[in-house]
């Protein structure tokens, strides 16, 4: 795989244990970095970075944290580079856009789910773990706001394990877009759709699974029936003893789209405000629900990508 990517000039750059695990067929789970450098505080982020890279050891597979360094792709991080997305200042946030950039002009920044999406799958990684998806945003008829998340996933063939999308998005509105672009989601032990802080949106889903194995069934039957290169969602909601309070997290919401509304924000700027009112809003009590999530999907992303490495 290495020798394929430098003769074609590709800036990726795996990690010596992801190449071995790759080329010897081995589970691989990828990581986004953004939760890292942006979404944590200082030490708390390489705290978390660490452990949920145990979880997925822990699963039998090989966590691929994924970052752009210096303009390279590096896909795995070892302890300096995790030290250095938590800790360096002035981190972009990339998402699939921005690496063209990012790669000519030898940037750093930490991935988003459509850039880390991109590259794991560009680097043969199949599973991919995170909190929640971007999707399409409130007042989209006004705004035409959509994450790029939704248009990546659409054209890339990744599993992710995710606790749904954000609940500041429109999420029934994300659900008929994931569904006109072909995305198959399941719910993992679930017959409704993740609310990310939350155990349930609301929304019902087609289709359920119980198991990792199932997962990988279905991630074979993409391949075999050789349809677009689109993406499998698996949506695994925080257990309810660890969810935010719906009524907190239904009042404090509410206050956050006020005060954006009144503020006047608007474009990317809307949803770090949004997620941050809402953690000062509810006294932290949001943040350990998304950490919450994140941990229990970086579990099922390694027990999923276990299974497919032994099938496949």
């Amino acid at each position: 795989m290495r020798t394929t990517q430098q003769s074609t000039g590709t800036p990726l750059r795996p990690s010596q244990e992801v190449s071995a695990a790759l080329a010897q067929g081995a589970p691989v789970v990828a990581l986004e970095s953004t939760i890292i450098s942006h979404g944590l505080p200082q030490p708390r982020n390489l705290e978390v970075a660490l452990e949920l890279e145990e979880i997925v050891r822990e699963a039998g597979a090989v966590p691929a944290t994924i970052a752009v360094l210096d303009g390279v792709a590096r896909i795995g991080l070892d302890p300096g580079e995790l030290k250095r997305i938590s800790t360096e200042p002035g981190l972009r946030k990339l998402g699939l856009r921005d690496l063209p950039a990012a790669t000519a002009l030898r940037a750093s920044g930490a991935t988003t789910v459509s850039a880390t999406s991109f590259l794991a799958a560009r680097a043969g990684i199949r599973v991919f773990a995170t909190g929640g998806l971007g999707g399409v945003h409130r007042g989209w008829a006004d705004s035409q706001d959509e994450s790029a998340d939704l248009d990546t996933l659409s054209r890339t063939r990744i599993t992710v394990v995710c606790a749904g999308v954000k609940s500041i998005l429109d999420v029934p509105a994300t659900l008929q877009r994931l569904e006109t672009r072909g995305v198959t989601v399941v719910g993992f032990r679930t017959d409704e759709f993740p609310g990310f802080y939350l155990h349930s949106s609301g929304e019902r889903l087609d289709w359920r699974i119980e198991a990792p194995e199932q997962a990988a069934a279905i991630m074979r039957a993409q391949d075999a029936l050789g349809g677009p290169g689109t993406a499998l969602i698996v949506a695994n909601p925080v257990p309810p003893a660890e969810q935010l309070d719906p009524a907190l997290h239904d009042r404090v919401l509410a206050e956050a789209l006020a005060a954006a509304e009144r503020e006047k924000v608007t474009g990317q700027a809307i949803t770090p405000f949004l997620l941050d009112y809402l953690v000062r809003g509810t006294d932290g009590a949001s943040l350990e629900a998304n950490l919450a999530a994140v941990r229990g999907n970086t579990r099922i992303a390694g027990q999923i990508a276990t299974s497919w490495s032994k099938e496949s």
